[in-house]
């Protein structure tokens, strides 16, 4: 019989699901439901020392709807880190763990660029009881001028040592959590895996902004008539997601064998989250999905999942992880196999000569130092 029960970096979860980071895991009442619920893991939302310095707007939501009108595809938002006090969460860490003592509970931590900030955050947040971090690399808005979020996950050799003062401070588990606004996500992937982190956990929101009202002519979501780009998320932003999780997982099978990938990004179904397993992901997380049909979801997302895996024969999560990532190739790989192919059956009458000069032309190429491969020009 299948089994959703799965154990990444020492932690053993009862399922491949974890609440993300943000509104979902907002406070500790919030956080019980969802053990209760049956999540396999929750990260709270971000916390740092200061969070005098958090100051949120309202409204700070905007959605994207399908043209029926009916269901939202895609959600912004300008919503800050937690602006509730340390004091107050390290509190609720403990009152949490003392209520799901099994319950792998996880601190999503985010300071400026000081050492002893950082690891006084780790300290304090272990003390209370977590199981493991989650660093925000990641946030698109709100405190670039103090080097938080992503203006500090979008430098690879400062997160290389951010990684390394957390690594130092705890034996915890400690994931990054990386922005997608970056064109290559394997950079500060790779460098948050040599500052020490056991896992990489993508994506965060892509930066946008998601319209323009046009009776008003003001952007949404608009405060005191202004606004500002935001965090896109839900199922629009799915491919992009899966994406970079490929790029990633091809990144740590190659030079990293053995740390975990964490996937995110318009997960809703069952069926979404095998894709990202496939694709070399050891657990999946959802916020926005949480926010549209409550935490309840994660009921049918398992029952989605083992039906998948009963209907492959997959008794484990590990039996079909990554199983995907061999079917990836080049543009120049994918002509080379079709002319092949046509040259074997002689299928459709005539080969294309046009493909077979192209790969002559890519095999000189290849023969001279190798073919770049771009997009249409």
């Amino acid at each position: 019989m299948a089994t959703l029960t799965t154990c990444v970096d020492g932690l053993t979860l009862p399922n491949p699901f974890v609440i993300a980071s943000g509104p979902p895991g907002t406070n500790v009442n919030v956080i019980r439901k969802a053990f209760g619920e049956g999540w396999g893991a929750v990260i709270a939302k971000t916390v740092s020392l200061d969070a005098s310095k958090v100051v949120n707007v309202s409204p700070r939501y905007a959605k994207l709807y399908a043209a029926d009108r009916r269901e939202v595809i895609g959600w912004e938002n300008i919503e800050l880190i937690s602006d509730r006090p340390l004091a107050t969460w390290l509190e609720e860490f403990r009152r949490c763990k003392e209520a799901y003592p099994e319950g792998v509970l996880i601190a999503s931590i985010m300071e400026e660029y000081r050492r002893d900030a950082w690891v006084e955050l780790v300290e304090r947040c272990e003390a209370a009881g977590v199981d493991g971090f989650e660093l925000n690399f990641s946030c698109p808005h709100g405190l670039p001028e103090r080097r938080m979020g992503s203006a500090m996950g979008q430098d690879p050799e400062l997160l290389e040592e951010v990684c390394g003062w957390v690594r130092a401070a705890t034996r915890r588990p400690v994931w990054a959590k990386m922005t997608p606004n970056i064109t290559h996500i394997e950079e500060p992937s790779r460098a948050a895996l040599r500052g020490g982190c056991e896992g990489i956990s993508a994506i965060n929101t892509i930066r946008s902004v998601m319209g323009v009202n046009l009776e008003t002519l003001r952007p949404e979501p608009c405060v005191e008539g202004y606004s500002t780009p935001g965090g896109y998320s839900s199922k629009a932003v799915r491919p992009i997601a899966l994406r970079m999780v490929m790029e990633i997982a091809q990144m740590i099978r190659r030079e990293f064998p053995g740390r975990s990938l964490s996937g995110i990004g318009g997960i809703e179904t069952g069926e979404d989250a095998a894709q990202f397993i496939l694709l070399g992901a050891d657990t999946v997380q959802v916020c926005t999905g949480v926010m549209k049909f409550g935490y309840g979801m994660v009921k049918e997302m398992g029952e989605q999942l083992l039906g998948f895996m009963e209907g492959h024969g997959f008794a484990s999560l590990g039996d079909f992880k990554g199983r995907s990532l061999e079917y990836f190739t080049t543009h120049a790989d994918l002509v080379r196999r079709q002319v092949e192919r046509k040259r074997a059956g002689r299928v459709h009458g005539d080969l294309d000569w046009a493909a077979e000069d192209f790969v002559k032309q890519s095999d000189a190429l290849a023969g001279e130092g190798g073919v770049r491969e771009g997009g249409a020009g």
